[in-house]
Parts: structure tokens; C-alpha cells; sequence
């Protein structure tokens, strides 16, 4: 396959699966961009990985953390140089904004083997070689992760009583 068309084709749901982690669409989509110009400068590796989407969205996350370590060892120069931390992205209302508000309520692990399941379709071993975990923790983590969710999406109805 070539880059094009890996990109084309992988850009969305990679998008998404780093938004369900991060929970700003911003920040999510600056980390995917540097993650895709890795994959194109490495293209001839990248391309025979077994699972090159779940690479370009581990190295996504990658280059979140280190920017996010940098950043946390800059010493400002003067009193105006303090800026405040970026809040992540108002999620907005609807069934999205509902969804990432609760994503992005799990730990972090959680968030990212959701994502590597749930956008894209990664089964249990895969996700366990990409995280670098043992797949018993991959289950772990995802039922705990759909058992937050379920417990905060799905709201118990009422029962209405008749008189």
C-alpha cells in the first residue's frame, strides 16, 4: 500500500481513537499530524508493521507525552512569560461530546486500549503487542473501561407508576 492511501484511508479513525484518548480535538489532531510525517519519513518500516494504524496512534500519544515533559521542564524568563495550562476542549453537547466527556473520565490505559479496540477494531493480542502489556491486562483494563462507561452512558430508567 502506499502512503496516499494509507493516509486517506487511516487519518479519521486515527484521529479519533488519539481524540478519545487526549480529549481535545485540537491537541489530538496537532499529535496525529506529527505522528503521520514519522510514518511517511519511515514509511518502508511502517508500512510492513503488522498494525500500522495502531503505530501512527502509539506514536501520536508519544509525541503528546514527551511535548507534555518538555514542557514541564521550561522555566519561564519573566512574570509575563506564565501562561496557563491549555483546558482541553469544551467536548460540546450531543452523543459525542457525551462520549469523549466520558472518555475522557477513564485512566489513561483505559482510554487507549478503548481506542485501539473501539476505533480501530484491534483485537486483544494486538492491542496487548502495541501497549506492551500482557493480553490478561488488555482484558482487564477494557472490561473495566466498558463497565465505567456503561455505568456512566447508561442511565437506569425510572419506572412510572400508574394511579
Amino acid at each position: 500500500m502506499e502512503f496516499a492511501d494509507f493516509f486517506e484511508a487511516s487519518w479519521d479513525p486515527c484521529l479519533r481513537a488519539v481524540t478519545a484518548v487526549v480529549g481535545s480535538p485540537q491537541l489530538a489532531e496537532d499529535q496525529v499530524a506529527e505522528a503521520f510525517a514519522r510514518a511517511f519519513a519511515s514509511w518502508r518500516k511502517v508500512g510492513r508493521h503488522p498494525a500500522p494504524r495502531a503505530w501512527v496512534v502509539r506514536t501520536a500519544l508519544n509525541a503528546g507525552a514527551s511535548w507534555w515533559h518538555r514542557r514541564s521542564r521550561e522555566l519561564p524568563l519573566a512574570d509575563h512569560d506564565v501562561t496557563a495550562p491549555a483546558d482541553p476542549a469544551d467536548p460540546g453537547d450531543g452523543v459525542s461530546g457525551v462520549m469523549l466527556a466520558a472518555l475522557h473520565g477513564l485512566p489513561a490505559r483505559q482510554r487507549e486500549v478503548i481506542a485501539l479496540r473501539v476505533f480501530l477494531d484491534l483485537d486483544i493480542e494486538a492491542i496487548a503487542r502495541q501497549l506492551g502489556i500482557a493480553p490478561a491486562t488488555v482484558r482487564v483494563h477494557l472490561a473495566r473501561a466498558v463497565a465505567a462507561l456503561r455505568h456512566h452512558l447508561v442511565q437506569p430508567k425510572t419506572m412510572e407508576v400508574d394511579q
